[in-house]
C-alpha cells in the first residue's frame, strides 16, 4: 500500500489525498502521487527530471506563478482487463519554490518515455562568470 506521507522519500511515491496537499491542489480532489524527481544544475540552467508514468503530453499542466512551479499530470484510466497493477491509479502533483535568479519567461519542458523534463534557465546575472587574471 502506498504511503500517505507527503515526504519526498526516494523509496516510494508518496500518496496524497486532497486533505494532504496545498490549497491550490484541493480543488482537484481524488488521489495524487508525488512524482520522484531528479534535479541537476549546470552553469546555464536547473533541470528537473520527473517520473510521471501513465501520463501523456496533452495531459500535463505546468504553471509558474509567484515563484512557484507546479507540475500536474493526469493519468488515463487503465483497461479493465489489467492483469497486474504495481502502482495505484491517481494523478501526479508537485510544487517547487523557484529561486528568483531563474528566467521564468524561458522555462521549457518536454515529455518522453514517462519522464517530464523541465528546463529552468538562469538569468544572465546569475550565471557564473570567469574573471581574467592579468600577469606582469
Amino acid at each position: 500500500m502506498p504511503s500517505t506521507s507527503t515526504s519526498t522519500s526516494t523509496s516510494t511515491l508518496a500518496k496524497k489525498t486532497a486533505a494532504d496537499v496545498a490549497q491550490p491542489e484541493m480543488t482537484r480532489g481524488g488521489i495524487f502521487f508525488t512524482p520522484r524527481v531528479d534535479i541537476y544544475e549546470t552553469a546555464d540552467e536547473v533541470v528537473l527530471l520527473c517520473d510521471m508514468p501513465g501520463t501523456r503530453p496533452a495531459d500535463l499542466e505546468i504553471t509558474f506563478e509567484r515563484g512557484e512551479l507546479s507540475l500536474y499530470g493526469k493519468v488515463a484510466p487503465r483497461p479493465a482487463a489489467t492483469l497486474c497493477e504495481e502502482y495505484s491509479v491517481g494523478d501526479f502533483y508537485r510544487t517547487f519554490s523557484i529561486a528568483p535568479d531563474i528566467d521564468s519567461t524561458r522555462i521549457a519542458a518536454e515529455y518522453a518515455d514517462g519522464v517530464l523534463s523541465v528546463h529552468l534557465p538562469k538569468q544572465e546575472q546569475a550565471k557564473p562568470k570567469r574573471i581574467a587574471v592579468a600577469g606582469h
